[in-house]
């Protein structure tokens, strides 16, 4: 009896610890988007829906966001693990909180290319950047095309504009009742909000940033300093996890959509599926993305965007690009082979 006893005792000694060990080995990472659960937001679900963070031994948590500045500033509060954020919205923040503690870093490149452009109606006569001195644009005063805005009119001698800031909602009607004469904004945002108000796709004059010389990357992963000293391998796992997702987004972006619309009831499937591919074809598997190669950056360009938003965003110090990226974590280059040839 005392042995059985024994046994059993030793049985559930194990079992208590093994699955203390396998508790342990799950590291928990909340994680927040910069905008609200849409088409792009697939490349997050996605993974998380199949399994691949949870495969990885990660509890992935995963928030929607209200612009890039709040989840820079959020991660680097520490209320976030990681992020995806628009890089200059980071190099800000490096730029102006020098003596920051706690600065986020970039680890992986998602948006090679910025989704910024402007848009205008064709009935404006809107055609080509030139068009646009002397016209008022408008655009909410945190909006990634908004701030970066001179790096577009310095490359196109663009001069004299008057800008008029609004809430999000109401850019793409401001534009429509013809309060401004265009607005900034991310083109798969903009040009499908537009669409839902009416407006036919083939009536905007879209001016795409990396079409009219602003090489500007878009939006990266980034990472807390704390993550980055105390759970390196976790990142990497993020990261090796978020890549495979990103191929099966890029296979089929109509089946992704449906992690969104089981994240996000009300999403309109079909929109935010023509949203997904649009974000794919445009930022994500773009020439400059195949050129690079999913997840990296070319130091060169990098440096050279450090300098324009030094000088864009008018921040108290120069962004220093070695302090703004990591690129250590990323996964091998089979791993990141993600981009379908074209």
């Amino acid at each position: 009896m005392r042995k059985r006893t024994f046994l059993h005792t030793s049985i559930v000694l194990a079992s208590a610890c093994f699955f203390g060990q396998a508790q342990a080995q799950t590291t928990p990472i909340k994680f927040q988007l910069d905008w609200r659960f849409e088409g792009p937001s697939a490349l997050f679900l996605t993974p998380a829906a199949k399994g691949y963070f949870k495969a990885a031994g990660l509890d992935v948590t995963i928030d929607a966001g209200n612009g890039s500045g709040g989840t820079v500033t959020r991660v680097a509060s520490g209320a976030y693990d990681m992020g995806f954020a628009d890089l200059a919205a980071l190099m800000e923040f490096h730029a102006n909180n020098p003596d920051a503690p706690n600065k986020p870093v970039a680890v992986m490149m998602v948006y090679n290319d910025t989704p910024a452009s402007v848009m205008a109606l064709k009935k404006s006569g809107i055609k080509t950047p030139a068009d646009l001195s002397g016209k008022k644009l408008g655009a909410p005063v945190f909006d990634a095309g908004r701030r970066a805005f001179p790096i577009f009119a310095k490359a196109n001698a663009v001069t004299n504009v008057a800008w008029t800031a609004m809430d999000p909602p109401l850019r793409e009607t401001m534009l429509v009742r013809g309060d401004v004469d265009a607005i900034t904004g991310f083109t798969f945002t903009s040009l499908l909000n537009l669409e839902a108000r009416g407006v036919k796709a083939e009536d905007v004059t879209v001016l795409p940033y990396p079409n009219y010389g602003v090489k500007l990357y878009g939006n990266a992963i980034i990472a807390s300093p704390k993550m980055v000293k105390e759970n390196p391998a976790a990142i990497k796992a993020f990261l090796e996890a978020l890549a495979k997702g990103t191929k099966d987004v890029i296979t089929n972006p109509g089946a992704a959509i449906a992690d969104v619309k089981a994240r996000d009831g009300i999403v309109n499937v079909p929109l935010e599926t023509r949203r997904l591919q649009l974000a794919i074809d445009t930022v994500i598997n773009s020439p400059n993305a195949r050129a690079e190669g999913f997840g990296q950056i070319n130091g060169p360009r990098l440096s050279l965007m450090a300098s324009q938003v030094s000088d864009a965003f008018n921040t108290k110090t120069r962004v220093n690009p070695d302090a703004v990226w990591n690129g250590s974590f990323l996964p091998s280059k089979a791993a990141l082979d993600v981009l379908p040839k074209k």
